[in-house]
Formats: C-alpha cells, sequence, structure tokens
C-alpha cells in the first residue's frame, strides 16, 4: 500500500478537468486544495468499491470547485456558500463549452455536496462527491474505506491545517448566513469532529 501512486490517482481526467484544477490552485489555500484532491481520491476509490459508474470530467471538475463558494473571491453575501460555489462551476463549464445541462449538473453536484444524503440511484456524481467530502471534513463513515489507504493518501496529500482552516471558514459562514447548512454544521461541531477522527487515523489535521 505504501506505493500508492498519488500522482495517477489525482490526475485530471481530461484538459478541462486539468483547468479546474488549476482554478482552485489560483483562488484556494493550499489545504483546501489539498481537500479537494483527497476528495477525488475518496470518491474514486468508493465508486470502484461499489463498482459504480459516473462521469469522470463532471465529478473531477465538481470536486475541484466545490468550495469556491469560501474564498474571499467567490464568497456571496446572499446565498450558502454551497450555490455560490455551484453557480462558479456553471459559469466555469459553460466558458469550457460545455452543453446547458451538463452545466447545471455541475451546479447540482456542487450545491448537493452539503445535503444530508445524495442518493445514488438519482444523482451518483452527487452522491460520491457528498459522502467523499463528508469523509474528508467530518470523518464520516471511515470503514467504507481501507484503513491503510486512508493513512497512505493523507500521507501523500497531508492535510496541513485542513481542519482549523475549514472551520474558521464555516464559522464566518454560520455568523453572516444563520439559515444556510453551514451554520447546521457549524452548530454540530463537525468540522472539529472530523478533525479528531483523522487525528485517531494517525493524520496531521
Amino acid at each position: 500500500m505504501d506505493d500508492v501512486d498519488i500522482a495517477s490517482l489525482t490526475a485530471p481526467p481530461t484538459e478541462t478537468a486539468a483547468a479546474a484544477l488549476a482554478v482552485v490552485r489560483r483562488f484556494s489555500d493550499p489545504a483546501m486544495v489539498g481537500h479537494c484532491l483527497r476528495s477525488w481520491v475518496w470518491a474514486n476509490a468508493l465508486a470502484a468499491a461499489e463498482k459504480r459508474r459516473f462521469d469522470r470530467e463532471l465529478l473531477y471538475v465538481a470536486t475541484m470547485l466545490h468550495d469556491l463558494g469560501l474564498t474571499a473571491d467567490f464568497d456571496a453575501h446572499e446565498v450558502p456558500f454551497e450555490a455560490a460555489g455551484g453557480s462558479v462551476g456553471l459559469v466555469f463549464a459553460a466558458g469550457a463549452g460545455w452543453s446547458a445541462p451538463r452545466c447545471e449538473r455541475v451546479r447540482e453536484i456542487i450545491v448537493r455536496h452539503m445535503w444530508a444524503a445524495v442518493d445514488p440511484d438519482a444523482d451518483v456524481e452527487g452522491y460520491l462527491l457528498e459522502t467523499a467530502t463528508s469523509l474528508d471534513v467530518g470523518g464520516a463513515d471511515p470503514q467504507r474505506w481501507d484503513a491503510e489507504f486512508l493513512r497512505v493518501v493523507e500521507q501523500h496529500l497531508p492535510r496541513r491545517g485542513f481542519t482549523a482552516h475549514f472551520d474558521a471558514r464555516i464559522a464566518q459562514q454560520a455568523v453572516r448566513k444563520p439559515d444556510t447548512r453551514a451554520r447546521g454544521l457549524h452548530d454540530a461541531g463537525r468540522v472539529r469532529a472530523g478533525g479528531a477522527v483523522w487525528a485517531k487515523l494517525g493524520a496531521s489535521v
């Protein structure tokens, strides 16, 4: 397991996907970039374990862009951060020349990553992103992945203070937008609880 090829695991599947990675690197803190890349790895591993087919380009783009609504450049004052991020994703996809329905799919997937759960039969990409980000942020259901795989991937993509960074961003959202899912995430202490789960797994939270 120590010979995990992290470059292959995180490689963008298309040129458009590579552009999405470039965007998140341009606008996000390195800790958030790592979160996006780990979430992609978790989503892929879960899909393989559950034998689910999905659109790799679509999910990669959504995964890279899903938290841009938390950045200074794209934080919106009147809508939830996941809605702001979804709008960024839609605009990005439109600029890439995607069809209107495909652009809308990016938006949907990003918005739904903050749902409590997504039905995989209705939206497999949304399900994979929601489940993967729930693992990376909140430490949800780590038993669904191989423990050694989680440890080795985290060594290659260390969290670098992600828990504290993300918790601070969510706290800001909770204060400014009390009627959003970010408030529930903050009030439940899920980010800090997730950090504790990852610490038990041997990660540097």
